[in-house]
């Protein structure tokens, strides 16, 4: 098992985000969280990263727990976060945005690093001394990406890619996580665009009100009623 979160519950102040979720995830697997806004997504990836400390259950990272007290040792064990909003440094160029992403690597890590985003993702090569700033929302989305992937996850949290990106940059950052999937880096995807999520996910959940209310397969997701109701559009 890479990932376990068991009956955590969180809460900001007296508000309750989330109530008794469980999920696991296992090794070289896509798995997908979909929900509405304010189902408590992002907060179940930040309770998995460390930067939010549940209130009660348990999450372990291959077996050991998760560190609330100092979450960037989460990072070094192979925990890494790619934030909703790309969040990228717009004053630095697109080199300098991937060098941050790997600062725990030593110099033969940095160039490997730099290396395996160019090749995902050419045009980043193409403007590396371009300011981050001047992209467009999907070439700024495949460069947060990329930049998560400078830190050498064993597991990727990707939150919410697609957000505001036209259907033709969704392809294209639906591609890119494949391959990511393929150079066996596991993946834990929250998103709203759930067909596009089910399609390529080995297991999914619905998340609502902070609860876990159906899982399955990606496609047995897909083929659910009440997920074609709610979500689909169907």
């Amino acid at each position: 098992m890479m990932l376990e979160v068991k009956g955590v519950s969180a809460s900001y102040g007296h508000v309750e985000a989330l109530r008794d979720v469980s999920i696991t995830t296992e090794k070289g697997q896509i798995a997908c969280i979909i929900g509405s806004n304010g189902a408590g997504k992002t907060t179940l990836l930040k309770c998995i990263s460390g930067l939010v400390k549940p209130v009660s259950g348990q999450i372990k990272f291959l077996g050991a727990p998760v560190s609330f007290s100092k979450p960037h040792n989460n990072v070094a064990k192979g925990i890494v976060q790619v934030p909703e909003g790309r969040k990228c440094f717009s004053g630095l160029t697109i080199q300098d945005n991937l060098l941050v992403g790997g600062y725990l690597q030593n110099g033969k890590g940095l160039e490997e690093g730099l290396e395996e985003a160019y090749r995902l993702f050419p045009i980043l090569g193409e403007r590396r001394n371009q300011f981050a700033g001047t992209l467009s929302g999907g070439e700024q989305q495949m460069l947060a990406v990329c930049r998560g992937l400078m830190a050498k996850p064993k597991i990727l949290l990707l939150d919410e890619p697609s957000l505001g990106l036209a259907p033709i940059i969704v392809n294209q950052v639906y591609d890119l996580i494949g391959k990511i999937r393929e150079s066996g880096i596991t993946i834990l995807l929250v998103e709203q665009n759930a067909k596009k999520a089910l399609c390529i996910a080995d297991k999914a959940y619905v998340l609502e009100n902070g609860q876990i209310v159906i899982e399955g397969s990606g496609d047995e997701l897909l083929c659910s009623p009440a997920v074609k109701k709610a979500y689909l559009g169907e």
